[in-house]
């Protein structure tokens, strides 16, 4: 086998990117590198267009409310924090899923700190939540239901359509994270009850990273205390936030050129079509795992899953998965990730705690050659040990 590059974390990020997003970044610096709602020129309302436009665009793409709730934020880590802590109370109450990444669980821990308990839904024997334990989780001052959409670790997608009923049923807000998702499943706010759904542009969405936001119903946003505050643009002669979407969460100059990136790589992905990316990864996928189960060192975790993104974690049985990690860089020029990936009680629910995993994670951009020669790769190092 000769030694290629090959990149297989676009759980992490993707890459690459479109060669339009790399583009629009460049041209938004070079040919328009003004700011939006400060300047009374034409050339600044033209840039506020373009990004009235994207918003008109990601609320089409994800069936949110209204464009003006669409807001903008560093990624989706930062939207979470906006949703949580600034939306949280004291004597709160919120459920979890038990796939949960960090990007949520910090911020409710340090909320705990303040008086908001919460409670994580207990994995089914196939690490997914077990949606029958609910009810019993809901308590008097439960607020709300936070779940992530696709595991970044096993790849096992939640089903975000039943948790929006149970929270119809007992009437709670839903906020979703979908970072591993946005760009790859389907996601309809309105029809899946979502209330606040938190995205990033840097990896399903296939734009640069630094650009990210959440969607939020009026109801949300008027209950949501803004965590930063600032300069909007509007409103100036006023010392308080205003009250007016997005403005009442978008202190500060934004990230331009990542926006002129992500709605180059919406360009992308709307034309590629989300159910075609989604088959291509779901192809890879079966292709790597059909070519490893069954071997005595390798576990595959949710090999069974019916629903999955395209995020295969290993297990190498005997080994340590750190070395196996760095001979397939170092060998084979294949790039994954090793470790915990930043969530922990997600490898608690498949029973990887807390040594962690392999993860392999295909892109758009990746082939099938691509998938039988890590492999190939696979095998061969493990013959080594």
């Amino acid at each position: 086998m000769d030694k290629k590059s090959l990149y297989l974390d676009n759980a992490a990020t993707t890459y690459p990117k479109p060669p339009q997003v790399a583009q629009a970044v460049a041209d938004y610096i070079a040919h328009v590198g003004i700011n939006v709602n400060r300047g009374g020129y034409t050339k600044a309302y033209d840039a506020a267009e373009s990004i009235l436009t994207l918003r008109e665009r990601l609320c089409d793409f994800f069936q949110g409310p209204d464009p003006r709730n669409v807001i903008f934020t560093a990624n989706v880590t930062a939207s979470l924090n906006f949703l949580l802590k600034g939306w949280l109370k004291p004597g709160d109450h919120i459920i979890v899923t038990s796939l949960e990444h960090n990007a949520t669980m910090r911020p409710l821990v340090q909320l705990q700190q303040q008086g908001v308990t919460f409670d994580c839904i207990p994995p089914a024997a196939d690490g997914l939540p077990d949606m029958a334990a609910i009810p019993g989780l809901i308590k008097a001052n439960t607020r709300a239901i936070s779940a992530v959409h696709a595991s970044n670790v096993s790849g096992g997608v939640i089903d975000i359509a039943a948790l929006g009923q149970i929270c119809q049923q007992h009437n709670l807000k839903f906020i979703v994270d979908s970072a591993q998702s946005a760009g790859i499943l389907p996601i309809q706010m309105q029809d899946m009850h979502i209330d606040a759904l938190a995205f990033t542009g840097h990896k399903g969405l296939l734009g640069p990273q630094g650009i990210g936001g959440f969607i939020l119903t009026d109801e949300m946003a008027s209950e949501t205390t803004p965590l930063i505050a600032g300069g909007t643009g509007s409103f100036s002669h006023l010392e308080t936030m205003p009250e007016l979407l997005p403005d009442r969460f978008e202190s500060g100059t934004m990230n331009l050129p990542g926006l002129a990136g992500l709605a180059a790589a919406l360009d992308f992905v709307e034309d590629y079509g989300i159910d075609n990316i989604h088959a291509h990864e779901q192809k890879l996928t079966k292709l790597f795992i059909d070519g490893l189960k069954g071997h005595e060192q390798i576990s595959i975790i949710g090999e069974s899953y019916r629903q999955r993104v395209a995020v295969i974690s290993l297990n190498f049985l005997g080994c340590d998965n750190a070395r196996i990690a760095w001979m397939l860089e170092n060998e084979y020029g294949i790039m994954v990730r090793c470790g915990l990936h930043c969530a922990p009680r997600a490898h608690q629910s498949v029973g990887t705690y807390p040594e962690g995993t392999v993860r392999f994670a295909p892109g758009i951009y990746t082939t099938e050659d691509d998938m039988q020669y890590a492999i190939e790769a696979i095998l061969k190092v493990l013959a080594e040990q």
